[in-house]
């Protein structure tokens, strides 16, 4: 639960505990949470009109790089300020840092638009107009090193030593010699509400997946941007480092963010999802919103993988979906559909990668999931047995570069109608600046093989 409920309720907690600072962070395009400290009283005179940020963080990369192709800002607008509301209802310790309070702003005025958080803020709107509330939680998968940023950067990011040999999935012994690490993580995300239902081991050197607890859509994206940065932030004060980019070894599975999404009625606060004596409990509005997931999903797809490096998660047989397709407990489908109980009646979407902007990614799979109520639209056929060996029309096909997703965001008219012409103009741009940035280099790959031959 949250700390505070009001603005005055975390000016009271300050003043008690006599603090001198507080730290706050929003969300770039990249789900990078940027940030600064606020001595109490500016914290205080910005509650209500909101804090100046410069609006770089709108126009930059992952690398502070300035994209040259964006409408929104750039040096044609000299990088002006742009209005960050303050939300004190995100606020919470951060046991990191003592007593020190951390808070969540969203970006307001003319930046609302292209504002991550107010993406799935107004997405969740949608949903409350159509009479549901949206539930939701993420699964993460990160690798962790016995590295440091230092380290890393020494080596060129080669050779790099896992904190653990071998393929040890769901492993005791694992867990039980690293525990200190998964205690104080444990023990982080509780004391951060952003509990962990589930915290084990994959299949890889190294690798962990922790499942967060379920919530109302808003609370999932701020639990998820916060779970990210503050692993990292552990792992690192701990002469250790976690990541969680898409796919950083060919030898390995890709890092998934897999989502789980459900609606209940606003009114009775029953899940909606869920009808007693349909096929698998599937409820017409489940089949709508699954409908309108599976059809978007290919004209959505870089909402989900933003970056380069995560189209090459998406390959046969490495637990990532290569179509937009559906099954019933089926993990090698796009969307998987999991039969419950009214309250755990669910859909899961597969195809996110790790490295996903919560925010947008969330908003993307309900944005898309309410279009199809909206439509009325059908599911395909179920897909029963193993995806990869099995052919789907075109129409279900990924785009298979970040280019050709960042080209089917642009040109979509579903796109468009739910996330506005200028969030979905500003994101195609930056998703096309980060493709053409790598082409910029020459990878090892290219190297050996045509250095000397050709």
């Amino acid at each position: 639960m949250s700390l505070f409920h009001t603005a005055a309720d975390a000016l009271a907690h300050i003043d008690d505990k006599a603090l001198s600072h507080v730290k706050m962070g929003v969300s770039d395009i990249d789900g990078i949470l940027r940030g600064k400290y606020l001595a109490r009283d500016k914290f205080a005179s910005v509650l209500d009109g909101g804090l100046g940020f410069c609006d770089v963080v709108l126009g930059w990369d992952s690398n502070d790089q300035l994209y040259d192709n964006v409408r929104y800002t750039g040096w044609h607008t000299a990088y002006p300020d742009a209005t960050v509301r303050l939300l004190p209802e995100t606020g919470r310790r951060l046991p990191l840092e003592g007593e020190m309070l951390f808070f969540l702003g969203e970006f307001s005025g003319a930046a609302e638009a292209i504002c991550p958080r107010g993406l799935l803020r107004r997405m969740v709107a949608k949903a409350q107009a159509m009479g549901y509330e949206p539930y939701g939680a993420l699964e993460y998968e990160f690798f962790l090193f016995d590295e440091t940023p230092h380290s890393v950067r020494e080596k060129g990011y080669r050779n790099l030593k896992p904190i653990t040999p071998g393929y040890f999935g769901y492993s005791v012994l694992r867990s039980t010699v690293h525990a200190e690490f998964y205690h104080e993580l444990l023990a982080l995300s509780q004391a951060m509400d952003m509990p962990i239902e589930g915290l084990h081991t994959e299949t890889g050197p190294g690798v962990i997946e922790a499942a967060l607890g379920v919530d109302k859509l808003m609370n999932a994206g701020d639990k998820a941007i916060l779970f990210k940065t503050f692993t990292k932030a552990l792992a690192q004060r701990k002469g250790m480092m976690a990541t969680f980019m898409a796919k950083w070894s060919n030898h390995y599975p890709g890092q998934s963010g897999h989502i789980h999404l459900s609606l209940k009625n606003r009114t009775t606060g029953k899940g909606v999802f869920f009808e007693p004596g349909a096929d698998h409990h599937m409820s017409a509005i489940q089949r709508h919103f699954l409908a309108g997931v599976q059809r978007l999903l290919p004209e959505f797809l870089c909402l989900f993988a933003q970056t380069v490096n995560a189209y090459s998660r998406l390959i046969p047989g490495f637990w990532a979906p290569t179509d937009a397709s559906w099954g019933y407990e089926n993990r090698t489908t796009a969307l998987r559909v999991i039969e419950g109980s009214e309250k755990s009646q669910r859909i899961e979407v597969r195809i996110g990668s790790a490295d996903a902007n919560p925010y947008i990614a969330l908003a993307a799979a309900l944005g898309a999931g309410l279009y199809g109520i909206e439509q009325g639209w059908e599911p395909t056929p179920v897909t029963l047995g193993n995806a990869y060996e099995q052919t789907f029309p075109p129409e279900q096909s990924f785009p298979h570069t970040l280019m050709d997703a960042a080209s089917r965001l642009r040109a979509s008219e579903a796109a468009r109608a739910l996330f506005g012409a200028d969030f979905v103009e500003h994101y195609a741009a930056t998703r096309e600046w980060e493709e053409r940035e790598f082409r910029k280099h020459i990878t090892d790959w290219e190297l050996a093989r045509y250095f000397e031959i050709i």
